[in-house]
Order: structure tokens, then sequence, then C-alpha cells
């Protein structure tokens, strides 16, 4: 139901409102940690500038922040940002189709939608502290005198 690349958005904005404590965090590097190639993570990010989650910082230590308050991003906004018209109100199938299964679709995608909107990063970033899950700062911390 959800396209993989909001999974991979998501989790890139949960890494950022997680590990960017210590400023923006470079695009390529949650590509890295994600599996992913920095260009088609660089397309989402930027699309999630212009829709006012994340803001982009130029310069050798530039990357990415967010902008505004882990509280008050929710799951739903960044789908909303990046969830591409499908065609549904375009459907032209069957009358089975549009009075049966589109409906039904229609149902699962609002529900889904809602829920989303009633989580946000902070709640998700809690949670990953309540899992014990290391900030990546931490581990760069580690050195010896």
């Amino acid at each position: 139901m959800l396209a993989k690349k909001l999974f991979y958005a998501v989790e890139a904005v949960l890494y950022i409102a997680y590990n960017g404590a210590r400023g923006p965090i470079a695009s390529r590097d949650i590509a890295v940690r994600q599996g992913l190639p920095a260009r088609y993570l660089e397309q989402l990010m930027q699309r999630l500038v212009r829709g006012g989650v994340l803001r982009g910082v130029r310069g050798p230590r530039g990357g990415y922040v967010l902008a505004r308050e882990r509280r008050r991003i929710s799951v739903g906004d960044i789908c909303d940002i990046l969830q591409e018209d499908n065609g549904e109100d375009d459907y032209k199938g069957t009358p089975l189709g549009r009075s049966v299964v589109l409906p039904v679709w229609e149902s699962a995608r609002t529900r889904t939608m809602d829920y989303l909107k009633q989580v946000n990063l902070a709640d998700l970033c809690e949670e990953a502290e309540a899992k014990l899950v290391r900030k990546d700062t931490e581990e760069k911390m580690d050195f010896a005198i």
C-alpha cells in the first residue's frame, strides 16, 4: 500500500531527527546506510525541502536539518509530500470497480493516512531510545586518549 520510497524517506527524515543534534546530515551518508543510490535519495530530500519538512544547509559540513520541531512533523506529512497522484480520481474501469473496489481502496488509504498523521518524529525518536537504538553521533564520539 505504501511505496518503498515513502519508507526510505520516512527513515531518512527520522535519521536526521534522531542523529541531527550536532548539525546537518549529508544525504549521501544516509543513502550509504540505507543502501540506496545517493541521487535517488537526494531527489526525495529535495522534495521534502520544498514541502517544508527539511531545510538544506550548504557548505563543506552541509546537509539537511529538520525545518520544524520533531513533534510538529508527522509521518503523514512526509507521505503527503511524496505521494504522487496515483490516478484513482481518473479511474475509468468497470462499474463494479468504481462502485465497490474503489471505495474500499479509498477508505483504506484514508484510514492509513489518518493514523500516519498521528505519529510524529518525536514519538518515533522516543521509541528508538526506548529500544536502545544507538545514535550515530554516540558511535563517532568514541575515542582513545
